[in-house]
């Protein structure tokens, strides 16, 4: 078993040009399972608490030197949510006001398509995970440019499975 711990420190954080620190945040997702494990077409996501208090949020941190946008949001999914998947198509980028520290910030949201989840994670000690549906994910997430990027994904999924019903 390998060990995995949380990046911590601000040494190799990325920040754009106009000096606004850039992070990155995934929306973890799967389909829900029926009664007799076959997977049906609701969409579940997760979402996790905040370190330092009781909101709920997708997982999202901050984007390194070291790493490509899609990497970072790989590793924010697997140190706060312990999941792995697979990353897809960039859901936006956001300029938002960090409410700790009074700056603009840089978000950039993907999707990520659940494979696997573990049983031990990075940041387990200090976050919740929680699967819940969409609805249920836009009311409690406290981050509104979080909301939007849920908002493009299921317009996205919903756009997607119109296209398959009309390719038959």
């Amino acid at each position: 078993m390998a060990c995995l711990v949380s990046r911590s420190g601000r040494e190799l954080q990325r920040y754009n040009n106009m000096g606004g620190r850039q992070v990155v945040g995934c929306i973890p997702y799967r389909y829900k399972e029926d009664v007799d494990g076959n997977m049906s077409d609701e969409l579940e996501v997760l979402v996790v608490s905040s370190q330092k208090g009781q909101g709920l949020m997708f997982p999202k941190g901050g984007w390194e030197l070291d790493e490509s946008v899609e990497e970072a949001a790989c590793r924010e999914s697997l140190e706060e949510a312990g999941v792995l998947g697979s990353i897809e198509h960039e859901l936006g980028q956001w300029n938002f006001i960090s409410k700790r520290y009074g700056v603009y910030y840089e978000g950039h949201m993907f999707p990520m398509f659940v494979k696997e989840q573990l049983d031990t994670w990075p940041e387990q000690n200090l976050r919740r995970r929680i699967w819940m549906s969409v609805g249920e994910a836009r009311e409690v997430c406290q981050h509104w440019w979080m909301k939007e990027a849920l908002d493009i994904l299921v317009q996205r999924m919903v756009s997607s499975a119109q296209e398959k019903d009309l390719s038959f």
